[in-house]
């Protein structure tokens, strides 16, 4: 395996938008996962354009992104089937006082993908159509609390989910109490959860695959369990959608819950979301049945914003020309196979964990101790970005992703992990430049 030549050191630029970005934006960006909190200091802040697998900063630094655009891209940056679609649509006007024939098109096309859910809402984040879903199933079910799988890292910016992680300030007591958890991919402590509160949970929400293979057979008898409670099912497909399968983990398992929320990289980037559902459920947000009390399930002037929709459209027709998914499992596959070869290699068995599937691979990184390490974790994401790979701890790869982007990449994992293990020996604080990364989800600034 050949070493890296390239080594980023200028990040002045970066530095001086570091400085004065804060002063205008709360948190320096709009999404917390891509703040400064999450980078070490020796990293690009901000990132002028992409093309393919590669983006460039405000220094002119390259880099081969690994996590696309926090899992959103699917295809690769500036994907020409995808740009020309939509500057073919934005030529016709991108947003009027009712809805674009597009629209139409969208949800015919998008629900022929998906056996056993007949309608669809669009919007312009994942937040909004989980918020969705819950609204719908209390509705549905007459119950008011949400059971949520405790390891899932991200549903909503919503006040029922955010109520529920360590950072509550703004949310009322009242409504944190209102989401119980439960441990993914863990029928028994589903159950539990609904032993201790019984008759009150509307519904479930969880990603169909978190941590551990599962199979059809225990999602069947999950859904099956909480339609025996009287709850519904609601799946996130927002990670395992256009990744895990195309469409998503919903049809690669043969199951239908009673809703799924889809986003990310179904636009290959752009911003469409989606909720899908059954039509009794899904029906109660709209406006023909006459007499019935009204339900105000989504309503975003930009939900049907036709660049976006054909953005979509793109993207889903690309999916169904080009093996994608077969393009990206592959590519995964051998990254998981060859970092964990690496971390034999350096005996670091013990401190850096290869997790997670071919689609959506993260690492975990563990001191002497055998204790998480976000000291640890940052030099590493320190050398890889020093090497040229914007890293995040996760390769979700996409179809942009070349077999000399892999190679390059398992380059610098391999030097990284050099470093890594002196790290080990002779104390952190002598390699890692700056503060360490902190957890999104904390009390305290």
């Amino acid at each position: 395996m050949e070493k890296t030549t390239t080594f980023i050191t200028n990040f002045s630029k970066s530095d001086e938008y570091r400085k004065k970005i804060h002063q205008l934006i709360p948190g320096g960006a709009h999404t917390y996962s891509k703040g400064d909190d999450q980078f070490p200091a020796l990293s690009p802040a901000a990132i002028t354009h992409g093309k393919g697998s590669h983006v460039w900063d405000v220094d002119g630094n390259e880099y081969i992104e690994c996590l696309g655009g926090l899992a959103s891209i699917s295809l690769g940056h500036a994907y020409d089937p995808v740009v020309n679609r939509v500057i073919q649509e934005l030529w016709k006007g991108n947003n009027f006082s009712r809805p674009s024939v597009i629209e139409m098109e969208m949800a015919e096309k998008f629900l022929a993908n998906i056996p056993g859910h007949d309608m669809i809402k669009f919007a312009k984040n994942g937040s909004t159509v989980t918020t969705a879903a819950v609204k719908l199933a209390r509705a549905y079910t007459g119950k008011k609390l949400v059971a949520r799988a405790a390891e899932h890292p991200f549903f909503s910016y919503d006040d029922w989910f955010i109520g529920s992680t360590d950072v509550k300030s703004g949310i009322p007591e009242e409504i944190q109490s209102l989401t119980v958890t439960f441990k993914a991919d863990d029928l028994n402590s589903l159950k539990e959860v609904f032993e201790k509160y019984p008759g009150q949970i509307a519904c479930v929400i969880a990603e169909p695959e978190k941590f551990n293979p599962v199979t059809k057979e225990y999602l069947q008898k999950a859904i099956d369990f909480v339609h025996s409670q009287g709850s519904l099912w609601i799946m996130d497909e927002m990670i395992t959608g256009y990744r895990s399968h195309f469409p998503g983990s919903m049809v690669k398992f043969g199951v239908v819950p009673d809703m799924a929320t889809w986003g990310k990289g179904i636009a290959n980037g752009f911003s469409f979301c989606c909720l899908t559902g059954k039509r009794e459920i899904m029906e109660l947000g709209g406006i023909k049945a006459k007499g019935k009390e009204k339900l105000f399930l989504i309503s975003t002037t930009h939900g049907g914003e036709t660049c976006s929709i054909a953005a979509a459209l793109a993207t889903m027709e690309e999916f169904q020309k080009h093996d994608v998914i077969g393009h990206n499992h592959r590519l995964g596959e051998k990254y998981m196979q060859e970092t964990k070869n690496i971390i034999h290699k350096h005996h670091l068995q013990n401190h850096i964990k290869v997790l997670q599937f071919p689609w959506h691979v993260s690492l975990a990184y563990f001191d002497q101790q055998g204790n998480n390490s976000w000291e640890l974790r940052t030099l590493f994401h320190q050398e890889m970005i020093k090497r040229a790979v914007l890293f995040q701890g996760i390769f979700c790869p996409h179809f942009s992703h070349s077999d000399q982007d892999l190679e390059h990449i398992l380059n610098a994992f391999d030097e990284s992990c050099v470093v890594f293990k002196k790290a080990l020996e002779d104390g952190v604080e002598k390699y890692l430049v700056g503060e360490p990364i902190k957890p999104v989800f904390r009390k305290y600034i």
